[in-house]
């Protein structure tokens, strides 16, 4: 017993006000110490003593409401399925209330003299009200019960008043004309209403759902089924079955299916895709191994240690949907404003009427009736309802497809502002392993003639696919070129030769083997020199400058003579220079952190284009300096993929991750960007901008819209030139307000980022 805090999914919540009212019955209720809810995720963020209140009366107050709090927890395929659920619902309801409508609209615009129209109209209305549209009228009945108002109470009020006065005029047509007025009839605003409302929602729904699944595919959910033993029995599984304590049996090239521990065998795992470490891993019993790795060599024996939503894999994914549940601080003016609009909207609809009902120009009742109802229908949905939720999920789900994760959308809405960007070196500028950079060959023993069956190339690659240190990995992907850049993690165990004899590694020196009769020694220098191997002339010089250049070196010699020298280094990525080069364009101060030598991070610095740097800097230091730039009225990103880079990126305005660095550095950051490349950095920056644009512009015209309707459809201009509008324009025009809202959103899907 005590306090419990827990995230659970809502539904039937259609706008701001909904997502205030659950928020606020919530945190008045004894027992309850927080609660946040947001609309666009659809989640409630609840903090709750359970001594005091349990979650079953927690979903009994929602559910009073009008709204369905879901408790238990969801799985993805759950979640999933509930989604497309809701979608396809929404879908069918848009379209069939599309199709009854049309005739109704055919029938007041073009068609209105046609026999028993009116009442033509009000039959297929009534399925529109009735069945696709019931949801608006239940949740307003319900709110009306706890003396509550939402945007579901203006689209009942306005339709359901459409319809029973329209349907008034139908059934009793003698009674306005008795008195010297035109029964008009308004089913065709009540109609359109609920469709555009419908539609409106299922492009917000759709928006959603395409967000999550981008995300979904860029994660690379992990495996479906595992093989499991148990008592002593091998079978297959479903993953959801697996428990703690459960030991899995993993084949070499099938993925780990969840986070555990080695207990019989050894393989190398590769955990690019979760550590962003790139060569393959090697694992002994004891050892932990992460759930969606790929094992690569050997068989294993893995005992469950972390199930379900405990994994690393689900807890990005979390990381993931709670970027959905978060709120820009833009979205606080919309949501203050959608709070007091409907008490406001329904205060002018009664004032309205009013006025009319004793303004001398009016006709009494029925005049400021229709007036009334127009200044409901014109303001409902408010378009404010939409404006912030759609461009963020748009703009999430946009960035989802650019490879870039936003933790939150408070972040989105930060990074346009930033004026420094702050890059760790390794991994993040550079490509954080090894490369060959030079190879500069004896020319003695070039120009000699060579035995047929001497392929020095080739040896190297055989005997140091035997290796695993990297610099081996690095040499065998340079003299393999035909092995792809997808492959070159692996490549090492693929291209073991087996006429390789004599095979001896010393660790931090080099290796030796035979191969082909000839006698090889691959290494540092001071290896080869112990060996008794010979190094040309002109190799020192050649070596001295390599090093000035910041390149460490490698010596391969052949039958006691050096034939070759290679250079290694971490060399900058391709897209980074490029990428610097657009982030200063845009007026961004970069700057270079690295706790490599001073000689190190200069040469990197001065080949990336970056002209402020910190080298031989701790985790410490790095936090430091960024605390300082923030000091000197700066606004910092720093984007970093190490455990030591974790202090700095949570120090940070913004803290950006690469997405094949560690699990700590992606909790630190509020921006992950999945692949690692830099230059989706400039197209995070750009999307933050035209997203935060989108959201000004849909607030704009949110506000401008409101500001120009009401006062037209309380009738401000009747009394100096007649003018009042008509209920059906209003439809149309909140119709237009709302879909061009989401439409503008929408944009962006289509519009080039990157």
């Amino acid at each position: 017993m005590g306090i419990i805090k827990g995230m659970y999914q809502v539904e039937g919540m259609s706008c701001a006000s909904c997502a205030g009212s659950i928020q606020t019955m919530l945190s008045a209720t004894e027992g309850v110490s927080s609660a946040s809810v947001n609309l666009a995720s659809e989640q409630v963020m609840v903090e709750f003593d359970n001594s005091v209140i349990s979650l079953e009366q927690i979903e009994k107050t929602v559910d009073g409401l009008g709204f369905k709090l879901i408790t238990r927890d969801l799985s993805l395929e759950e979640a999933q399925g509930m989604a497309t659920m809701r979608l396809t619902r929404l879908r069918n309801n848009t379209i069939l209330s599309g199709l009854f409508s049309l005739p109704v609209v055919l029938i007041a615009m073009v068609f209105h003299h046609v026999a028993y129209g009116n009442f033509i109209m009000m039959i297929l209305t009534i399925p529109v009200l009735a069945w696709f549209g019931r949801e608006f009228f239940i949740i307003a009945w319900k709110r009306i019960l706890h003396f509550e108002a939402n945007m579901d109470t203006l689209v009942a009020l306005g339709t359901g008043s459409a319809f029973v006065f329209s349907a008034f005029n139908t059934i009793f047509p003698d009674y306005l004309v008795k008195r010297g007025m035109e029964p008009h009839v308004y089913y065709e605003a009540a109609t359109v209403i609920i469709t555009f409302i419908l539609l409106g929602r299922y492009f917000e729904e759709k928006a959603k759902q395409r967000t999550s699944e981008a995300i979904k595919k860029l994660m690379g959910l992990g495996v479906k089924t595992a093989r499991v033993i148990r008592n002593g029995v091998e079978k297959e599984m479903l993953i959801s079955k697996i428990i703690k304590g459960d030991i899995l049996v993993i084949r070499p090239g099938e993925k780990i299916p969840t986070d555990g521990r080695v207990v019989e065998g050894f393989s190398a795992i590769d955990e690019s895709m979760i550590t962003g470490e790139s060569v393959p891993v090697n694992k002994w019993p004891g050892d932990e191994v992460i759930g969606a790795t790929i094992n690569q060599t050997g068989s294993l024996k893995v005992m469950a240690e972390k199930v379900g939503s405990d994994t690393m894999l689900s807890q990005i994914i979390r990381l993931v949907q709670e970027a959905q549940g978060s709120k820009a601080p833009i979205q606080k003016l919309a949501d203050k404003t959608a709070a007091i609009f409907v008490p406001v909207v329904l205060g002018l609809a009664l004032l309205t009427f009013i006025v009319w009902t004793i303004w001398p120009p009016a006709t009494g009742a029925p005049f400021a009736f229709i007036a009334a109802v127009t200044v409901l229908v014109i303001a409902c949905p408010c378009a404010l309802g939409l404006a912030t939720p759609t461009a963020l999920m748009v703009g999430l789900g946009k960035a989802a497809q650019y490879g870039i994760l936003v933790k939150d959308a408070q972040s989105l809405e930060m990074f346009c502002k930033t004026t420094a960007i702050v890059l760790d070196k390794t991994g993040t500028v550079t490509v954080g392993r090894p490369q060959v950079t030079d190879v500069i060959w004896d020319p003695e023993v070039v120009n000699l003639p060579q035995p047929a069956e001497r392929d020095i190339p080739g040896a190297v690659v055989a005997i140091e696919s035997m290796s695993e240190h990297p610099f081996a990995q690095a040499l065998v992907n340079f003299f393999s070129p035909e092995i792809s850049a997808k492959d070159e993690d692996k490549s090492a165990p693929l291209l073991a030769d087996r006429s390789v004899k004599g095979f001896e590694s010393i660790t931090g020196k080099g290796v030796l083997a035979r191969m082909a009769g000839d006698l090889y020694h691959i290494g540092s220098r001071s290896y080869i020199i112990d060996g008794g191997c010979a190094i040309p002339a002109g190799f020192d010089s050649e070596e001295l400058k390599l090093k000035q250049q910041a390149r460490s070196v490698v010596y391969v010699a052949c039958n006691s003579r050096v034939v070759a020298m290679v250079a290694l280094a971490d060399t900058v990525k391709p897209g980074s220079v490029k990428a610097i080069e657009k982030l200063r364009a845009m007026g961004m101060q970069v700057h270079l952190l690295s706790g490599d030598s001073v000689s190190i991070t200069s040469h990197i610095a001065t080949e990336a284009g970056i002209e402020y740097f910190k080298a031989e800097a701790t985790p410490g230091e790095k936090s430091e300096y960024v605390r300082r730039l923030k000091e000197q009225g700066f606004v910092v990103a720093m984007v970093g993929d190490g455990i030591n880079d974790s202090p700095a990126l949570a120090m940070a305005d913004i803290g950006i991750a690469m997405g094949t660095g560690t699990d700590i550095a992606i909790e630190s950051a509020q921006i992950t960007l999945i692949k690692g490349d830099l230059e989706k950095l400039v197209t995070a920056l750009r999307l933050s901008h035209e997203t935060v644009k989108t959201i000004r512009q849909n607030l704009f015209w949110a506000f401008f819209y409101n500001m120009i309707t009401i006062p037209l459809a309380a009738g401000v201009l009747y009394p100096f030139t007649g003018f009042m509008l008509n209920p059906m324009l209003a439809g149309a025009a909140m119709a237009f307000s709302s879909v061009s809202v989401v439409a503008n959103s929408l944009r962006m899907r289509s519009k080039r980022i990157g």
